[in-house]
C-alpha cells in the first residue's frame, strides 16, 4: 500500500488510504472532499520542496474541538497571584481516501486550506479592497494647499 508524508497546519503526517486524522482546522464542511497538495514524500520519492503532481485526497468527517488543556500559573511568595486558563483547539477530522503519486492537478478537487489561509485570500481578492478616496491619496501638505486656495 502506498503512503505519503503530507504537511498541513505546520505539522507533518505519514498517511495511507483509510487513515483518520485530526488536523488543524480547515475551511471545509462535513462530507466535502478536499485535497492536500503539500506532499513531502510518496513511498520513497522525496520532493524538494514538494513532490510534483502528488496529492492526498480526503473526506471531511467533522469539525471538532480537541481536549481541554489547563494552563495554571502560580507565583510563589506572592499572595493571591494565581490564574487558570483553559483552551480547546479547533480541529478537523478527515479520512484519507486516496494517495495520488501523479496527476493531482487535473483531479478537480478543492485544495485544503486552513481558516487563516482562507481569510488571507479573501482579503487579497480584487473585489474585497475598498476604493480609497482621492483626498486620502494626496499628501497632507497638498490637501492644506488645496483648502487654502478655495
Amino acid at each position: 500500500m502506498t503512503f505519503a508524508v503530507l504537511k498541513t497546519g505546520g505539522k507533518q503526517y505519514k498517511v495511507q488510504a483509510g487513515d483518520v486524522l485530526r488536523v488543524e482546522k480547515l475551511d471545509a464542511v462535513a462530507g466535502e472532499k478536499i485535497q492536500f497538495n503539500e506532499i513531502l514524500m510518496v513511498d520513497s520519492t522525496v520532493g524538494v520542496p514538494f513532490v510534483a503532481g502528488a496529492a492526498v485526497q480526503a473526506e471531511v468527517i467533522d469539525q471538532i474541538k480537541g481536549p481541554k488543556t489547563i494552563h495554571f500559573v502560580k507565583r510563589r511568595r506572592k499572595h493571591s497571584s494565581q490564574r487558570t486558563k483553559g483552551h480547546r483547539q479547533h480541529l478537523t477530522l478527515v479520512r484519507v481516501t486516496e494517495v495520488l503519486a501523479a496527476g493531482a492537478d487535473k483531479s478537480g478537487v478543492k485544495a485544503a486550506t486552513g481558516t487563516a489561509d482562507a481569510r488571507r485570500t479573501a482579503h487579497e481578492a480584487p473585489g474585497a479592497a475598498k476604493a480609497a478616496p482621492e483626498a486620502a491619496e494626496k499628501p497632507k501638505r497638498a490637501r492644506k494647499a488645496a483648502a487654502a486656495e478655495e
